[in-house]
Formats: C-alpha cells, sequence, structure tokens
C-alpha cells in the first residue's frame, strides 16, 4: 500500500464533510477508532450515520477526493401517488387532523399546569408530560404532516407554552427524520417539551421584557438552564439523555453558548439538534413585541451561522425534514391566490401541494381546493410567503377549513 503524502492527510470535524471525501480513520469523543474499511463517502446518508454513531472527527485523504456521481448515482425510493398522500402507517392528514388538534390543546393546558405547579411548588408531574410527549410521537408516527401544521398557528401572548411544544414537534420530526430508534425519539421530544421548564423561576420583568436586555439582565435570563436542571434532576424518572438535551439546548459549537460554554467535541448530536431546532422555532415564533420570521429567512439564518454555531449537516437535514415551505405555510401564489402548504414535494421542494382559500385580486374567498404545483395544468407557483394579518385574515378559521370540519 502506497504512503499518502503528510500533506494531504488532514484531520477534519464531521460537519465538515462532504460525499466524495476519502476516510481514513474516525473519532468518536476523543478517541481514535480505525474504520472496518477505510474508503470514500458516498453520499450525505452515510454522513448522518457516522454522525449517529457519535463520531466527531475524521482523518481523511485530500488527495484522492472525488466527485459523488463518480462514485454511485443516489437510488431515489420511488412512491406511488397514493402513497405520497400518506404518511406513518398510511393515515391521511385530514383523519389525522382533529387528533392532533385536540392534543396540541391538551399539551398546551398541561404546560400551563406545569408551569402554575413549578411557581407554587417548584415541583412539575414529569409522568403527565411524558404521557403528552409520547401521544405526540404517536400523532407524528401516524402522519406527521398534522402536527407539523398546529407549529404554524401562533398566539402572540402564549409564546412560553407554544415555544416549547413546538419544539417538541419539531424535535420529534427531525428524530424521525434521522430514523432514530421510537424509544429514543420518545426520549428526545420529553426532553424538548421540558427544555425551557426554568424559564418559569426567571424574574417576570426580564422574562417578559419587551426591549433589549441589559448585560446583567441577560445573565438572569440564562440562568434558566441551571434553574430547569435543578427542578428535573429532582425526578427519578428522566432519562440521561432528557437532562442531555435541557442542558445543552444553548450550547455552540464554537463555545459560545451556555452555561458552560461546551466545544463542538463535547456537544452531543442530540444538543446539537435541539440548538437548531430551538432556535428555529424562536426566529419564527410570533410574541408580542416581536414579528416571527418567515421558514425560508429563518433557514438561512442557521446555515449562515453554521458550522460555527449549528451543525452544517444537521441544518441541511432539519430543512430537508421540513421542507423549504413547511406543512402549514400561507403563501401566495402568482396568479394572487392565497393558500396553506398541505404537503411536501420531496422531488420538487419547490412545487408542494397547496390548499387555495382566498383570491387577493378579488378580495374574497374561494372554494376550498388542492393544487399540485408540480402539474403542468396548475401554472401557478408561489410568489411568497405571507403573514395573515398582511389580507386580514382570521387563519386559524381558515386553516380549520382546509384541514378539518
Amino acid at each position: 500500500m502506497n504512503k499518502q503524502p503528510e500533506s494531504s492527510i488532514q484531520k477534519i470535524a464531521v460537519h465538515q464533510l462532504e460525499p466524495g471525501m476519502y476516510v481514513l480513520s474516525v473519532r468518536t469523543k476523543g478517541k481514535t477508532v480505525s474504520v472496518k474499511s477505510e474508503g470514500y463517502v458516498s453520499s450525505k446518508e452515510s454522513i448522518l450515520k457516522l454522525i449517529k454513531a457519535g463520531i466527531t472527527h475524521l482523518t481523511i485523504d485530500a488527495s484522492r477526493q472525488k466527485q459523488v456521481d463518480k462514485i454511485r448515482p443516489e437510488v431515489k425510493e420511488k412512491k406511488t401517488q397514493n402513497e405520497s398522500k400518506k404518511s406513518g402507517n398510511g393515515i391521511s392528514l385530514d383523519q389525522e387532523m382533529a387528533k392532533a388538534s385536540k392534543l396540541y390543546d391538551d399539551a398546551k393546558k398541561l404546560q400551563h399546569k406545569m408551569l402554575s405547579s413549578l411557581s407554587e411548588h417548584k415541583t412539575i408531574n414529569v409522568v403527565e408530560a411524558k404521557e403528552s410527549t409520547d401521544a405526540i410521537v404517536d400523532s407524528i408516527f401516524r402522519n406527521q404532516d398534522a402536527l407539523a401544521c398546529m407549529t404554524r398557528l401562533r398566539i402572540k401572548d402564549e409564546y412560553l407554552v407554544e415555544h416549547s411544544l413546538n419544539v417538541a414537534i419539531l424535535m420529534t420530526l427531525f428524530a424521525k427524520h434521522l430514523a432514530f430508534d421510537r424509544e429514543i425519539i420518545e426520549q428526545l421530544a420529553l426532553g424538548a417539551f421540558l427544555h425551557d421548564i426554568g424559564k418559569v423561576l426567571v424574574p417576570p420583568e426580564i422574562l417578559h421584557k419587551t426591549g433589549k436586555l441589559t448585560a446583567q439582565e441577560f445573565t438572569v435570563m440564562k440562568s434558566h438552564v441551571d434553574l430547569g436542571m435543578e427542578v428535573l434532576k429532582e425526578s427519578a424518572d428522566l432519562s440521561e439523555l432528557v437532562i442531555e438535551v435541557v442542558q445543552q439546548h444553548h450550547e455552540r459549537l464554537d463555545g459560545k453558548g451556555y452555561p458552560k460554554q461546551l466545544n463542538d467535541q463535547q456537544i452531543t448530536q442530540h444538543g446539537r439538534m435541539i440548538a437548531i431546532v430551538d432556535s428555529y422555532d424562536a426566529m419564527t415564533a410570533e410574541r408580542v413585541y416581536k414579528a416571527g420570521m418567515h421558514p425560508i429567512k429563518a433557514f438561512n439564518l442557521l446555515m449562515k451561522d453554521a458550522p460555527n454555531s449549528y451543525d452544517k449537516v444537521l441544518v441541511e437535514q432539519f430543512v430537508n425534514c421540513l421542507g423549504i415551505y413547511p406543512i402549514g405555510t400561507l403563501v401566495k401564489l402568482t396568479s394572487g391566490k392565497l393558500g396553506l402548504i398541505s404537503r411536501l414535494n420531496k422531488s420538487k421542494p419547490l412545487l408542494p401541494f397547496v390548499r387555495v382559500f382566498y383570491n387577493t385580486r378579488l378580495n374574497q374567498a374561494i372554494a376550498m381546493k388542492e393544487l399540485d404545483l408540480s402539474q403542468a395544468k396548475y401554472k401557478d407557483q408561489i410568489d411568497c410567503c405571507i403573514k395573515p394579518d398582511e389580507f386580514n385574515i382570521n387563519l386559524l378559521s381558515f386553516f380549520k377549513a382546509a384541514f378539518y370540519n
């Protein structure tokens, strides 16, 4: 075997790995492990498998890098038209929507109850929380689009409650997309549901301040992670994985996060995932003092901050998971019609399914209809994402009409 020139041998972090690179060895949590068979990384799926296995760094031979299409073509899974309308165990979006809506409302009530209990008694009922998140996971496995829709409906004065719930839903979608085991997904969902529990112990004048926090106030705000940890460590029913999610949701790969300023080698895959999901939902949330940004802008900001703050490979996978236009997003078409994204089109992400219900040129509601923008007969395309208040629309009522009666 020919010895590689020293200049071509490089050590890289896993988020820098790209299809076509030639891997010599891998390292997990500071320990170098020889690969069974050194060779080329053929796809992004292969990179995800390495991340899932806990690999943090690799040694590559840069001189042997190839174009991906010269290694092997990607095999795309074919789905029948009927299958594309369903998710999980074959339950349609319309069938699952009513259940998902009740689950969402019940989980919000539970969040309110938990926050009140924590304020008064400094304790929470973890069993109830687990029952709620297990039900969320069940719904997502039946049809993942239903609860994904619910995350797009926000009430400005319920940010803390809805944020934790939405992060639990998005974390479940993300983990399912990465093909995690069901047991792990349930723990990640619970950790996400509880990740901001310590905020209720932050003084309300700081927690609800509409202006910019002073340096001293921000220090107090950052204490919510440790405050939450103190509460959760009192419960013997929580796994280390749940605690890990809560502890690492504000850590960043460049070591500039908090509370422990962990670096990229110390932050687990689950910590990297919750950081992405938590930031995305915070960016897109509607608050009394701040308008939420459109998903596309949030995706762009996450990509801009990768790989310094966020894991680049995982950000890309998160975007693939939700779609460029996430389910439930309100859009205006080039024809002037308004609609909600009802289904993704994995092969043509810019041309999803849209349920239209309003014509802005006529300023009136129209008969509900689902358009598959990838079909030639529909000459419409998405012009832009919009917000309901731009057209004085009660999005909740149209949402109910679009997805369940």
